[in-house]
């Protein structure tokens, strides 16, 4: 029996979890000393409230190698085996404390930690590929070849409607914020090399929007792809994003997800990204 456990920082429709089979390892958040985890006593909107109420950025936290062994051997019985998937080992400590509990788990279970390298969506789409791989015959060993094929094309990019957050965080100073404000500036984030980096500021919304979808059209020229609106609190832009891309663009499979309170407490509210790969492996 494959298990199949991705964690809190990943996107995905509600369903995917049961169609799918898929387990989530907690994250937790912290607004101060109070601590929550995303959906069983903080949704979407208590979380940005808090941000605006308590003006302090919200942290995350990482579950201990013996927590990810506790919830390994609450899914699995002795000799299954569990496909691990984590937000990139770049961006977050989780998957280097999945790499232990996998250690720790030797001769009790077969655990196969992937690092996405990337988060959000990207772990939803590589969650189910795995799922319908193995309910089609295939390895386990294929199915780690195609994970790899996924993240080697992946394009994830994301622009942010505030720079709140980061001014929070102390990722940029008062005066960047207030110039960013004062100027209608929206930042372009893209992933590369396992991180999210600067790529373009933007003067306006719709401009950032557009910037965002033009670089999708450059980086999947003209292929067959999968692709996943994420938003942050704004349903409403990303269900735009969807029609225009059904419209102009070759997919086979296309969703909208709100963005994950661990990442969205980095990127903030109004953030708004696509997270797009070839269907075809060599894409």
């Amino acid at each position: 029996m494959l298990k199949i456990v991705t964690d809190g920082g990943a996107d995905m429709p509600a369903e995917w979890l049961d169609r799918y089979d898929i387990h989530i390892l907690p994250l937790k958040i912290h607004f101060g000393e109070e601590t929550y985890i995303q959906g069983e006593n903080l949704d979407s909107k208590k979380f940005y409230d808090l941000i605006i109420q308590k003006r302090v950025a919200p942290k995350t936290s990482l579950p201990s190698p013996a927590q990810i062994v506790a919830f390994y051997r609450n899914i699995a019985s002795r000799g299954d085996r569990i496909l691990s998937i984590h937000i990139g080992s770049r961006l977050s400590g989780t998957f280097e404390a999945v790499q232990l509990a996998a250690r720790e788990c030797a001769g009790e279970m077969e655990v196969y930690p992937f690092d996405s390298l990337a988060g959000s969506a990207v772990l939803g789409f590589m969650c189910r590929e795995a799922r319908l791989m193995e309910r089609a015959g295939q390895s386990i060993d294929g199915i780690i070849q195609r994970l790899e094929e996924v993240r080697n094309h992946l394009t994830v990019i994301f622009t942010l409607d505030q720079t709140e957050l980061a001014y929070l965080s102390g990722r940029i100073s008062q005066l960047q914020n207030a110039l960013a404000s004062l100027l209608n500036i929206k930042p372009v984030i893209v992933l590369r090399d396992g991180l999210l980096q600067m790529a373009d500021k933007v003067r306006t919304r719709r401009k950032s929007l557009d910037h965002v979808l033009e670089k999708v059209r450059q980086r999947i020229s003209g292929q067959e792809v999968d692709i996943a609106v994420v938003h942050a609190g704004d349903p409403a832009t990303a269900q735009n994003l969807v029609d225009y891309i059904r419209q102009h663009f070759h997919v086979r499979n296309i969703f909208i997800t709100e963005l994950s309170l661990p990442v969205a407490s980095h990127l903030g509210q109004g953030a708004v990204g696509i997270v797009a790969y070839p269907v075809h492996e060599g894409g």
